[in-house]
């Protein structure tokens, strides 16, 4: 399995990010959650550098399909943790969006060891996105530039809880839609053979 190749590589630096952030938002300081904001928007980047650079020059591993979606839940998951604890943000949405992305990595390993691979919907790319944007916004509080990102983080917050709902929903119907095609498969093979 090939490790050290571009995209790899910047999951892993996306991984080694999520303690600079939290470490910075710990500061408690306006300066220092705007530098917080900012080293969480370059590891958002890499998100989308590595997916893109793996899909383009086609060096897509089985180690980048297992980290790559893990690095983003550890970043957005450490940093929505973080935001409570400084209370920015209700807790009750902290474990709804947690469970979610626990729920839904369940799914698709359920779903794997049935041969069935759930691939990323399209509201579930718009989550990530939204919560990508929503995040950086809610570290800086006290605003910079004299717009009030914090606000708009809120707002984009609860866009990304009701995007996340409806695409777990998204999710959850097409595993058992698999899961039940599948099945058919099998009894209509096993009537066929006679086994």
């Amino acid at each position: 399995m090939q490790f050290t190749n571009t995209p790899n590589l910047l999951t892993a630096t996306r991984i080694a990010f999520v303690p600079v952030v939290i470490t910075f938002l710990y500061f408690r300081t306006d300066t220092w959650d705007v530098i917080a904001a900012f080293t969480f928007v370059a590891a958002a980047i890499t998100d989308y550098l590595d997916g893109y650079i793996a899909r383009t020059r086609k060096l897509i591993t089985v180690y980048g399909k297992l980290m790559d979606p893990l690095a983003d839940k550890f970043l957005v998951v450490s940093s929505l943790i973080m935001l409570q604890e400084l209370g920015r943000i209700p807790a009750i949405v902290v474990m709804i969006l947690v469970c979610r992305e626990l729920g839904i990595t369940s799914l698709r390993a359920l779903a794997s060891s049935e041969g069935v691979i759930i691939s990323s919907s399209e509201s579930g790319k718009w989550k990530t996105g939204v919560q990508m944007v929503a995040i950086p916004c809610l570290m800086g509080k006290a605003g910079f530039w004299h717009i009030p990102f914090y606000q708009i983080g809120q707002v984009l917050l609860y866009v990304a809880l009701a995007i996340s709902l409806w695409s777990a929903w998204q999710y959850g119907v097409a595993f058992f839609a698999s899961l039940r095609e599948i099945r058919r498969l099998k009894k209509q093979n096993r009537e066929r053979t006679g086994v």
